[in-house]
């Protein structure tokens, strides 16, 4: 993995590590595979792990939301994590669901990982942004962050805007996740068929457990649970109504999102032509930032 640095990023990052965080233990429940978690005395780290093919770890948030900030420290897997996928996302429950994905795809020692981000609108994906770090993300903590409002979807790290998808539902038919209440997600789990290199390269289970570190959970969400999901979306909206500046991103933050991109983008959807016959997807043609 790269060493270097992208010296726009050194004081965000600051500032986010900084972050109180909340209790894994009082905020979640683990819903899939309890007995591969394990808290910190305190509650507020949490360490998941893979087991094997079939046994991994999810952990999810008691709070429902539509629109919110969620955030977490997180120090991948390290050594051989080929097959592994260790996740961070938002995500609705029922069919024709939305979610906001933070995926983490586990390499061949001495590989870089990928950071795979998608959205998941109605039940429909297929809008996948991949990276590769800039950090060693198995060396030490760093912060991931989903920021979802009424006009746009924020994936950050380390307090670095890295993709923005933005809300032209009203005004170009582009469909954006404005009513169905998410919860926050945690999870590692077995995908050797397709998370590295193309499922060329499987997982080593002589190395299991795959473990993976999470500390200071950071929760500031339009909560539902005292009122219902047609309420809550409008309440929710509402609480989140602002000014231009609130549906774009900074300068400071446009000249971060563009280094990245430029430097360490190694798929992006909506140039994928092929994938498309030539056209792309009506989003990949308006702004984003």
């Amino acid at each position: 993995m790269g060493s270097s640095k992208l010296p726009l990023l050194v004081f965000a990052a600051a500032i986010v590590v900084g972050l109180a965080g909340a209790s894994f233990r009082d905020e979640c429940d683990i819903p899939w595979e309890p007995q591969n978690a394990r808290f910190t005395d305190d509650g507020s780290g949490l360490s998941l792990s893979l087991v094997s093919n079939y046994s991994g770890c999810m952990l999810r948030t008691k709070k429902q939301f539509i629109f919110g900030r969620v955030s977490t420290l997180i120090q991948l897997v390290p050594g051989n994590s080929a097959g592994t996928v260790t996740t961070y996302y938002t995500s609705s429950v029922r069919d024709y669901h939305d979610e906001i994905d933070f995926e983490f795809l586990g390499n061949e020692t001495g590989q870089p990982y990928t950071i795979h981000t998608n959205i998941y609108v109605n039940g429909v994906g297929d809008k996948e942004m991949q990276f590769k770090p800039w950090f060693n993300p198995t060396d030490g903590y760093h912060n991931y962050t989903v920021s979802w409002s009424p006009c746009k979807i924020v994936w950050y790290i380390d307090g670095t805007p890295i993709r923005v998808f933005r809300n032209y539902e009203q005004s170009k038919g582009v469909a954006f996740p404005t009513k169905r209440p998410m919860y926050g997600y945690s999870s590692i789990w077995a995908a050797e068929d397709w998370a590295t290199q193309g499922g060329r390269v499987k997982a080593d289970w002589s190395k299991a457990p795959f473990v993976a570190n999470y500390r200071d959970l950071y929760l500031d969400v339009c909560e539902c649970s005292s009122y219902g999901g047609d309420d809550c979306a409008t309440r929710c909206a509402s609480s989140h109504r602002g000014g231009r500046s609130m549906c774009h991103l900074s300068n400071t933050e446009l000249a971060q999102m563009r280094q990245v991109q430029n430097k360490y983008m190694i798929y992006n959807y909506c140039v994928d032509y092929k994938r498309y016959n030539g056209a792309i997807p009506l989003e990949c043609s308006l702004p984003q930032y």
